[in-house]
């Protein structure tokens, strides 16, 4: 498993522990699309760049991290075919899963400490997608971005 994180100058240190932590508890590869630098760093750069590995399936899941996790989640979703969910505890990661099938998570750097991380990260990449009546929903909001692109 292949697994793209992306950040902005504000989580430089968490993205090198979560990664660090993927790579020894699940033996994951773990690619790098953000900024190893604490100069400032526009998220949508990071967030967008992940995304568009997860689409190509150069990787096959993405984790975004800057301070909230709202903003690179935001740029992450204007991307179509992604699903990106903002976590803050892991219940709401592992049902993004099993009921959204997200292909992303993010999480903010300035609102859970780095242990929380982490087990949100393990509920999220843990969840499995249970389909059956999730994907009408899932179908549905493949059909918003369809419309989008012909508008």
């Amino acid at each position: 498993m292949k697994i793209g994180i992306g950040n902005d100058h504000v989580a430089v240190e968490y993205k090198k522990q979560i990664s660090e932590y993927i790579k020894e508890k699940y033996g994951y590869e773990v690619i790098n699309y953000g900024t190893d630098s604490t100069e400032r760093f526009n998220y949508p750069v990071a967030g967008e760049a992940v995304a568009n590995a997860v689409v190509s399936g150069e990787v096959d899941k993405g984790i975004v991290i800057c301070g909230t996790g709202v903003g690179i989640s935001l740029a992450a979703n204007k991307v179509n075919g992604i699903r990106c969910v903002t976590c803050s505890e892991p219940y709401s990661a592992l049902l993004s899963r099993q009921h959204n099938n997200t292909n992303m998570l993010a999480f903010g750097a300035r609102v859970v400490g780095i242990e929380l991380a982490k087990m949100i990260v393990d509920a999220w990449l843990s969840g499995e997608y249970e389909g059956g009546r999730h994907q009408v929903r899932i179908d549905m909001l493949k059909d918003i971005e369809e419309r989008q692109k012909n508008r």
